[in-house]
């Protein structure tokens, strides 16, 4: 059994707070969490009070302790680049918020970085570790449905209440593709692997605000006439969902992307022998996700797919960006 990896938090989020911390803590075997670094000294100190650990001012000096071996960061986008490139700098493995950075020649940089540092760089799309997603998978293969001809997503909620929400300022790297336009994006990738490309796309900006407020996009597989459609934004009715559209039936999940720990799942296939809904036994894809790091940092296996999948996001992110300003 390997020793737990020392891992650090640079930042203070929300997703941190409630959720990766705690998964952290609980996973004894896998993270040793030793510490939480803030620009703000109050703000770290109240942090490492409440996970019992150590408060850094400033995310540098949590950086530059000599035993910590990966850091957790969910800071804005924008600031993903500055503090992926300094942690990789100093052979730090990382694990990143969504979205990984905020263009293509920066994450296609970074990944390079990664692997000339033989580190591991993972963007936590958790809801990939969450169980309903390979018995989703299991399904297609099992050809239930048949031949698969269209993937539907869409995963999008009313606007926030608070006007200063990072998601709406366009310093830090905010906007609904970068936010929750990357979730259905990546789970085509996950259901479509490689040859996928954005064919044509939609964004409305928010003239006041300067970021995207709602898009969709339909992609395309190369050598294949299988498509998907995905939609998105901060200013619709909250879905969540996913829908494979098959030759002989269907399959929907309407809570793929945030399913939390303790909540049970529902898939629904229906074929012409008629409609089942099968109840799901509670995951906790942040736990998986942890389980999924450590496992790329111990076993020094399938880094270069994880790489790859980096920039396969990055790409359709570019695209959909492209295609929306033809």
């Amino acid at each position: 059994m390997s020793n737990p990896i020392k891992i650090g938090i640079l930042g203070c989020a929300n997703i941190a707070e409630r959720f990766v911390i705690p998964a952290i803590k609980e996973s004894t075997e896998l993270f040793e969490l030793i510490g939480v670094a803030s620009r703000s000294s109050d703000k770290a100190k109240q942090f490492a009070d409440k996970f019992e650990t150590n408060a850094f001012t400033g995310y540098q000096s949590l950086i530059n302790v000599d035993k910590l071996q990966a850091v957790y960061i969910p800071l804005p986008n924008s600031m993903h680049y500055e503090w992926i490139k300094k942690a990789l700098q100093k052979n730090k493995h990382v694990l990143v918020e969504k979205s990984l950075a905020c263009d293509l020649d920066q994450v296609e940089e970074l990944n390079q970085l990664a692997k000339e540092k033989r580190c591991i760089l993972v963007e936590n799309f958790q809801f990939r570790h969450h169980s309903q997603l390979q018995y989703i998978k299991d399904l297609i293969a099992s050809d239930v449905i048949g031949e698969l001809r269209t993937i539907r997503s869409s995963f999008g909620f009313p606007p926030f209440k608070d006007e200063d929400n990072i998601r709406y300022s366009k310093q830090l790297g905010g906007g609904a593709l970068l936010d929750v336009g990357a979730y259905p994006l990546k789970i085509v990738q996950e259901l479509l692997n490689e040859g996928i490309y954005v064919d044509s796309a939609s964004l409305f900006m928010d003239e006041k605000k300067q970021v995207d407020i709602f898009g969709s996009a339909q992609l395309k597989v190369k050598k294949s006439p299988v498509t998907a459609q995905v939609a998105f934004g901060f200013d619709n009715f909250y879905q969540c969902n996913l829908e494979l559209w098959g030759a002989k039936g269907y399959i929907k999940a309407n809570r793929i992307f945030t399913a939390p720990p303790g909540f049970k799942p529902e898939i629904e296939v229906q074929t012409t022998q008629g409609k089942t809904v099968t109840l799901l036994p509670e995951d906790n894809h942040f736990n998986n996700m942890l389980n999924h790091f450590n496992r790329l940092i111990n076993q020094d296996c399938e880094r270069d797919s994880e790489y790859q999948q980096n920039i396969n996001q990055a790409r359709l992110i570019s695209e959909l960006k492209s295609k929306s300003n033809a």
